[in-house]
């Protein structure tokens, strides 16, 4: 095999004449395709990632036929393969430590396979970036489908039922008031098919992202996974697949600094997750381009919150689809987008959007009367969080900017936060300011979502719902509240959050920008500092806890960026690197 152009890589290995186009048809041939299939042209490959230990990307099967139906019709020959697939629920410690992984396992995929172009099929939270990263960093022409929401249910009275209300519902039984049989009913009625979550969460804005960045059809993005609408989707985007080879449109071609701008722009006028900024910061750096966290605050103060969507607001995905969809959005600020970049069709987003109807409706807001007039995404700074920290402002139980003076009390870990938090006699007021650390993307490792520390039990049962809290690790995409999430450097990795003790003062304030601790600079570095963990002694958790980057460079590998870290390796923070930005914005 593969006696000639070994190194190639590229469908015409199907039209050799030789001995190398004979195999390579014989064994299609075998697999039962015929001599007509074995011979079109362009040869389009679709990395599939479902998976029945992720059932959130399990209906992409039914979808991979439509896929096929599309390729064959523009006259290509469609090769399935499968990929690692990564679900947030199913994935311990967290699916974001193996986003990487499963990236290079795209790549590898795409790079060696004797096919001309992709079609990725991805659904939950990390397998979409993960696909993204892998396809920039292979380059073959590349177009994506997504799983989509599952439907929506209902729940004694609660209709429709999302999965967000799964949160409350868990606080309620933690303090009593959800018995067995209730709380074995919601597990029946909380998720009835396949698909992903069915709010604006990460799934969903990573959809919309890859739309945005032209890899993805951008009409019914959030549409429901057993929708006719997404069979429709994956029959289209085989039709593209095709024609993104035949006009040679590779990622790189999509990826750069003004395509990043609009895709964050939709993200910020969504309400979309605060994890799309680590994921966007990781697709950017595969394409050689760094967008850094001044960036994202001066595009989020600028682009208006409009979409009136759970988990930050009231209403639907399906609303947001009878809306108009992503396209009805993108006109509302059409005014700030680059638009004559890219759709996945290779026309100018401006020719689309003139092109695009938006029906009056309540999902999408008017770019008048906007929810709020800077986006709910806030990137913070100051001594606690140097390189940045991030709060979504949707959903928070609060009149106005936050602005809150506390003390903390600091849980070093999981284990801690599930040994204490319902203590009755834990040390803490609805004032406090609650802190858990070691959780970032080393310390954990790979950054989880437990960001959204729970209410301690005894508060809950005195009516407090919010609090502020703050961690350097992750929140759900469908969770809400004031929680300050990707503190950057995390504590193990020697980042300031690692010398805060219970009963410090935290300054928190939305206004200036600023996530601060009160004491006294010499003092808090005379602390002796949490301890991070042990570097592992073997395989990919070796690979990771050498290799990862900070939150704010978006967690990628450093050696899989096309640009060098603007830190040192792991960005571990030393004593002095402290010292140099407790009192500066860096």
């Amino acid at each position: 095999m593969s006696q000639r152009g070994i190194a190639g890589s590229g469908g015409d290995l199907f039209h050799d004449s030789g001995q190398d186009g004979l195999m390579h048809r014989a064994f299609l041939r075998g697999a039962g395709f015929s001599a007509e299939d074995v011979r079109n042209r362009p040869v389009i490959g679709i990395a599939n990632s479902a998976s029945e230990l992720n059932p959130c990307n399990l209906g992409l099967n039914r979808l991979a036929a439509e896929v096929k139906r599309g390729i064959r019709e523009a006259g290509g020959l469609p090769i399935e393969f499968p990929t690692i697939s990564i679900s947030e629920p199913f994935t311990r410690p967290t699916s974001m430590f193996l986003r990487n992984l499963m990236s290079m396992d795209v790549e590898e995929m795409i790079t060696a396979a004797p096919i001309d172009g992709v079609v990725l099929l991805g659904g939950c939270d990390k397998t979409i970036p993960a696909q993204l990263m892998g396809a920039l960093s292979a380059n073959k022409p590349a177009t994506l489908l997504a799983a989509g929401p599952r439907p929506t249910s209902c729940h004694r009275g609660i209709s429709p039922l999302t999965v967000d209300d799964a949160w409350p519902f868990c606080d309620r039984r933690r303090v009593g008031e959800v018995d067995d049989a209730e709380w074995q009913e919601f597990e029946g009625n909380l998720n009835t098919d396949v698909g992903t979550c069915n709010v604006m969460g990460t799934a969903s804005s990573m959809a919309a992202i890859a739309a945005v960045l032209g890899f993805a059809l951008p009409d019914h993005v959030f549409a429901d996974s057993v929708s006719l609408a997404r069979r429709d989707l994956g029959f289209r985007t085989g039709l593209a697949a095709v024609a993104a080879v035949q006009r040679d449109q590779k990622p790189k071609d999509l990826v750069n600094l003004a395509s990043l701008e609009n895709a964050f722009r939709a993200i910020t006028a969504l309400g979309g997750s605060t994890n799309a900024i680590i994921h966007l910061e990781a697709i950017a750096g595969r394409a050689g381009v760094e967008i850094g966290m001044e960036r994202f605050e001066q595009w989020s103060r600028s682009t208006p919150y409009l979409t009136n969507v759970r988990p930050g607001g009231e209403m639907t995905l399906n609303d947001l689809e009878d809306a108009g969809s992503l396209p009805a959005l993108l006109t509302q600020i059409s005014d700030l987008l680059h638009a004559d970049q890219r759709t996945v069709h290779g026309e100018r987003w401006a020719d689309l959007l003139a092109a695009t109807e938006a029906p009056a409706h309540n999902a999408i807001r008017l770019r008048e009367t906007p929810i709020s007039a800077q986006g709910p995404l806030v990137v913070l700074r100051g001594n606690l969080a140097p390189n940045g920290a991030i709060l979504k402002t949707a959903g928070i139980e609060s009149d106005g900017p936050l602005q809150h003076r506390g003390r903390a009390v600091v849980f070093d870990g999981l284990e801690d936060l599930n040994n204490r938090i319902d203590d009755p006699n834990l040390v803490v007021d609805a004032s406090s300011v609650l802190v858990l650390r070691g959780l970032g993307p080393i310390g954990a490792p790979g950054m989880p979502e437990v960001g959204h520390i729970p209410i301690p039990a005894k508060l809950m049962q005195q009516g407090v719902t919010e609090m502020v809290r703050i961690s350097d690790a992750r929140m759900s995409g469908t969770s809400t509240g004031a929680v300050v999430l990707h503190v950057s450097p995390e504590a193990a990795a020697g980042g300031p959050l690692a010398y805060l003790r219970d009963g410090d003062e935290v300054l928190l304030d939305t206004v200036t920008g600023r996530l601060d601790h009160l004491v006294d600079e010499a003092e808090y570095l005379a602390r002796e500092p949490f301890a991070g963990p042990e570097r592992p002694n073997r395989g990919f958790a070796q690979l990771h806890f050498d290799h990862v980057l900070q939150a704010d460079e978006g967690c990628d590998f450093d050696f899989l960026r096309k640009i060098a870290s603007s830190n040192s390796t792991n960005n571990r923070f030393t004593t002095e690197e402290q010292g140099g930005s407790h009192d500066d914005r860096n």
